[in-house]
């Protein structure tokens, strides 16, 4: 039997099932990977529709050499098995060695830089597109700051990213793996380390209540523009808009500083793991669109220019999913505008993914004020 183009890594989780979800779909086939084949059965017969999917489920161990294995023959791997710091080399190293495209959902901007040193040229020499960071997250606001681009003359990004909901378990362990990372943003084509602790109340574009909102690990959208001629400086900010998640995450963020830091490397590991674990240890519900909103907004502003892109949306865990499918779908048909280390705006074009989004009812039309 000849191997299915796309193989979905870490399917069991929240965001794994959504992918699974989308690639039905687009009618892609696809073989749904992980640890045990026994719980990854389980998990499909509950994804809607999947009754009409062309899929297989193969159990496969975290090794470059067994993912290896499995990958030769495929073409794409959606990528959901995190922390990415921690877990996610042997699946990139497996993808470079079989010729298949990379994408995953991280959160983690260190393992976004990672990727960009340690793969980025060498994906590039095969023609392969590297592209962590496939996510609501990152890739809307993106492609709201790439709207804004779109007017000449600026050069300063201001972006904020703000969703209804609590982040699923892998999400939540995610987050605060890398709070003993240093987060950064862009200052004249450098990167800057924001000072510790940092947060900042936020004006909301819709309501007239402010948000608390922190640096969320820097985010994608420094390491995305850091090369792009357009661009000079870019601070990235987000959370969630309960404000008592976010004063909880910031005291905790409070007490990493102070207690978790000075730790050796495993026993950080290991209490960062159990203070996630108290925030988020089940699976949380299927989004509900009339509840799980989310907001991307941007200031773009250069010297004598200024706009502003504001995309509301619904069900940001959907949106990734999507993001995810249409990304292998995509690639089965031509390649991507970039090879190498890239965003999935710069790899399929943010115009276009705005389209994808909203043909899925996930995202209204952006709102655009540009004044010079």
């Amino acid at each position: 039997m000849s191997k299915k183009p796309v193989v979905i890594y870490g399917v069991t989780g929240y965001t794994g099932r959504l992918v699974a979800e989308y690639l039905r779909e687009y009618g892609v086939p696809f073989i749904a990977a992980g640890r045990d084949a026994t719980r990854i059965q389980a998990v499909m017969d509950q994804v809607p529709g999947i009754e009409t999917a062309d899929y297989e489920v193969v159990e496969v161990e975290h090794s470059t050499e067994a993912l290896t294995e499995l990958l030769t023959g495929t073409q794409v791997l959606c990528n959901m098995v995190g922390p990415f710091m921690q877990l996610g080399a042997e699946a990139v190293e497996a993808c470079l060695a079989a010729g298949v495209h990379y994408t995953d959902t991280n959160g983690e901007q260190n393992w976004m830089m990672d990727c960009e040193q340690r793969w980025g040229d060498a994906f590039a020499d095969k023609g392969l597109l590297l592209s962590p960071g496939t996510a609501q997250m990152y890739t809307t606001g993106e492609i709201a700051a790439n709207i804004c681009l779109e007017t000449p003359g600026l050069d300063t990004l201001d972006i904020l990213v703000l969703w209804k909901g609590m982040p699923t378990y892998a999400s939540t362990q995610t987050i605060f793996s890398i709070l003993t990372s240093d987060f950064f943003y862009l200052e004249n084509n450098q990167y800057t380390p924001w000072p510790a602790n940092s947060s900042a109340e936020v004006c909301v574009p819709g309501q007239h209540a402010t948000a608390l909102a922190l640096p969320w690990g820097g985010t994608a959208h420094p390491v995305w523009f850091r090369n792009d001629p357009r661009v000079a400086n870019v601070k990235a900010m987000g959370g969630v808009f309960d404000r008592s998640v976010m004063e909880g995450v910031a005291a905790m963020t409070a007490q990493v500083e102070e207690e978790i830091k000075p730790l050796p490397p495993e026993a950080q590991r290991k209490a960062l793991s159990d203070m996630a674990a108290s925030v988020q240890a089940g699976m949380p519900p299927r989004e509900n669109p009339r509840v799980n909103t989310s907001l991307d907004s941007v200031h773009a502003s250069g010297p004598l220019g200024r706009a502003q892109c504001i995309i509301h949306g619904n069900c940001n865990y959907k949106q990734t999913g999507l993001l995810q499918a249409y990304t292998a779908y995509h690639l089965l048909q031509q390649p991507p505008a970039r090879v190498g280390f890239a965003s999935a705006c710069q790899a399929f074009g943010h115009r276009q993914l705005l389209g994808v989004l909203q043909s899925f009812g996930l995202v209204q039309a952006p709102r655009l004020e540009v004044s010079r």
